[in-house]
């Protein structure tokens, strides 16, 4: 009734025969749902019986079910618990030949349902983590509110490492559960570290939703155009760093992380405009593409430098991003940046996204999703390219440092600290970590959830990357074929032992113990008899 009342434009039929044609849409109120898969075989007949139709689902507050298993309702609108104002746009957008996704959080139920079912060795990495995290946070804001003087830095310094250690070796020994325990800990914390800036406040979200998407169209440029708005908003505030490694771009200011990963996907927005308009000709885009990534990096640095700034280097007033781009080597690229194809390949070529085993349209959700996550996995990737050469230049150009790092970093000792620690890690990942995510064939991405950035890992053929390793690389990756090879037969070989030991305590020792206990008793029977 308040729809009718706010739409009096729009006829509503409430029973099949008020209907004097076919419905421009159907709309199905859900009260409850106990299967999901009920839900969706309902729905398949529900479309093919009213098909042209589109269909808006609405779902109830409260659902046992995730975000994930929600988006697999495949329907041109989705809604839950909507209000008035919601629906009404939501009605416009599909009548239009769009798409509407408004969810609300499922992670805290979600959270809670997997909690009742998890083992000893997953709570006591749960519970350990979040301790760990919560000494972490109060330390990060102590070393950010009070004066740090040598002796207490020193000491607070020492007491991190030392959690970050405890928390690795939580990892290592009951290992491995999904990533996202770090990410979900630091989004109850009331006040964020600043040092774990790196430049978004999350996704466009509307306040009462968990998962909002709505597409006027489902043509590919307005999938990029819906992708790149909702990446443009996540990276105008602050990121919190939940990937559990150091990243370069965290030792540039607030204002210049937000500013190079803004200007990184304006430029991916002019490239991918210029590419999909010649219909005839971008099948041979990934040539182009390849030569404009100089170029992308360079603008995108000297729009984050400033184009006219000038400062002081060697006594003379020098351009800051004419003389970066005549420093810097932008041939460099990231070995973990997956084929261009899997991320441009549906906004130009208009194929396919793969999710979970499934063909979807780009315009699905969940395919969007995927692609706005193969999207920002590229722009944190190509800005740490960036903000790596940054930290090199910065050694010799102290001015530098003042304009475009942070306070502490200043410092040159802090920031050949920083630097040495950000070698290594590489070095570490060039060397153990990769080649074992090679042989597993998975690739680790960076993902946005609610204002963290997340390390995802997916599952894919990586076997040509396995032939071009290095020896070094060969021989990790035969070590852990080595083990898993020799884990089964231990596995054995401890079983037996233990099955051998059972038999030894029980028929041998067991026995004669039995026997001695009964001599025991029949001596003393026989002393009390006598008496």
């Amino acid at each position: 009734m308040q729809l009718a009342n706010a739409e009096p434009d729009l006829h509503i039929a409430l029973r099949r025969e008020e209907l004097t044609r076919k419905p421009c849409l159907v709309i199905w109120s859900i009260e409850s749902i106990e299967v999901a898969t009920a839900i969706q075989i309902e729905l398949s007949r529900l479309q093919e019986y009213w098909k042209p139709s589109p269909v808006l689902l609405l779902l109830p507050a409260k659902l046992q079910l995730n975000t994930d298993e929600c988006l697999q309702f495949d329907a041109p609108g989705l809604l839950q618990d909507p209000n008035l104002e919601t629906l009404q746009e939501a009605i416009k957008t599909i009548r239009g030949g769009g798409r509407v996704v408004r969810l609300k959080d499922q992670n805290a139920s979600s959270s809670i349902k997997s909690n009742s079912t998890m083992g000893l060795g997953q709570w006591l990495l749960l519970s350990g983590v979040q301790q760990i995290n919560a000494d972490l946070s109060k330390l990060n804001s102590q070393q950010d509110q009070s004066n740090n003087n040598g002796l207490n830095s020193l000491i607070r310094q020492g007491r991190i490492r030392e959690l970050n250690a405890s928390k690795k070796f939580l990892y290592l020994l009951w290992g491995p559960i999904r990533l996202s325990i770090d990410s979900l800990e630091s989004q109850k914390s009331d006040k964020l570290p600043p040092n774990s800036l790196v430049g978004g406040k999350g996704y466009p979200l509307e306040q009462s939703f968990g998962t909002s998407i709505s597409l006027k169209n489902r043509d590919q440029l307005t999938v990029w155009n819906t992708i790149n708005t909702r990446l443009n908003d996540a990276f105008k505030g602050s990121l919190v760093n939940s990937t559990g490694t150091r990243l370069a771009i965290e030792a540039l200011t607030p204002s210049r992380q937000s500013s190079l990963l803004i200007a990184l996907l304006n430029q991916l927005d002019e490239v991918i405009n210029r590419l999909i308009k010649p219909k005839d000709s971008n099948i041979l885009y990934k040539e182009e593409w390849l030569q404009l990534q100089s170029e992308l990096k360079k603008q995108a640095l000297r729009s984050m430098a400033g184009t006219y700034v000038r400062i002081l280097h060697k006594g003379k007033l020098t351009p800051v991003s004419d003389h970066l781009l005549n420093i810097i080597d932008f041939s460099d690229t990231d070995n973990e940046l997956p084929e261009v194809g899997i991320m441009l390949d549906p906004l130009l070529l208009n194929k396919p996204v793969i999710v979970q085993g499934q063909l979807l349209p780009s315009d699905d959700p969940r395919a969007l999703i995927q692609l706005e996550m193969y999207i920002t996995n590229w722009v944190i990737r190509t800005a740490e390219l960036i903000s790596a050469e940054i930290l090199e230049a910065s050694g010799d150009w102290p001015e530098l440092r003042q304009y475009l790092l942070n306070q502490k970093l200043i410092s040159t000792r802090e920031l050949e600290r920083l630097r040495n620690e950000i070698n290594s890690q590489i070095r570490w990942e060039q060397l153990i970590k990769r080649p074992i995510q090679i042989y597993e064939s998975k690739r680790l991405f960076y993902q946005i959830s609610k204002s963290n950035l997340i390390p995802v890992l997916i599952t894919e053929p990586r076997d040509e990357e396995l032939l071009q390793l290095g020896w070094i690389q060969q021989q990790v990756a035969l070590l852990v074929e080595i083990r898993d090879a020799i884990a089964p037969q231990l596995q054995t070989l401890v079983r037996k032992v233990g099955d051998l030991m059972v038999i030894v305590l029980t028929q041998v020792i067991g026995r004669a113990i039995g026997l001695i206990g009964r001599g025991i008793a029949q001596g003393m029977g026989r002393s009390l008899s006598r008496n």
